[in-house]
């Protein structure tokens, strides 16, 4: 055999090889994927369906649309590849308000990243995020506080908020492309898919008799 058989041939041997180096990788990839959404999936579900939600209240009045729901999804400013989101997005009329989901504390205001003007609550071990809405944060009293005056907002880090108040309105703020309440949970610091916990909410509600209005 010549030098130069022997080089092809130890170079497609090596090619080869390769690509089932690559192939497995990928393969292994894709089902940590799988596995980790899947494990997502059932943890939503066992946290939502044993919840009780007859007190909760949908988070934003004039509700049109879902238009983007959790998980990977293509970036909406039209850049390459997939991205997580971490989120719920329910669209709705600039200027209508934001409603608390669920009883608790307000755990932090913000402004100024791609959240937009925000609302952090916590209830027990539940985060509810709200992001994009109008105003911004302004220091009262030496506490950090969202303030929307044209809505008659004024959310003030560490205030008890009960259920179904309002929180603020939405906006434009951050990173969106329309307006719309960007909502997103977590449990036990662990982010959930909002669909599912809506889903119960209103079975629950819907039985007792007690849905919250839109």
């Amino acid at each position: 055999m010549s030098i130069l058989s022997l080089v092809r041939k130890n170079f497609s041997l090596w090619s080869q090889t390769l690509l089932l180096a690559g192939l497995s990788f990928l393969l292994v990839l894709g089902l940590g994927i799988y596995t980790n959404t899947s494990a997502l999936e059932v943890t939503t579900r066992q946290v939502a369906t044993r919840g009780a939600w007859q007190g909760a209240s949908f988070p934003v009045e004039n509700f049109q649309a879902y238009t983007s729901p959790f998980g990977y999804r293509g970036s909406p400013d039209g850049n390459p590849g997939q991205e997580f989101h971490h989120g719920l997005d329910m669209a709705a009329p600039e200027g209508s308000y934001v409603r608390n989901w669920w009883s608790g504390s307000v755990l932090e205001v913000s402004d100024g990243t791609n959240c937009g003007t925000s609302v952090i609550m916590q209830s027990g071990q539940w985060t509810h995020v709200y992001c994009h809405m109008g105003g911004r944060v302004e220091s009262i009293n030496g506490n950090r506080t969202l303030v929307d005056r044209t809505g008659g907002i004024q959310i003030t880090e560490g205030q008890r908020i009960p259920a179904g108040a309002r929180i603020g309105r939405v906006g434009m703020t951050g990173r969106t492309t329309g307006p719309h309440l960007h909502w997103g949970l977590k449990y036990s610091g662990k982010w959930v898919d909002p669909a599912v916990v809506l889903r119960a909410m209103y079975s629950q509600q819907a039985s007792a008799g007690s849905l919250s209005s839109q």
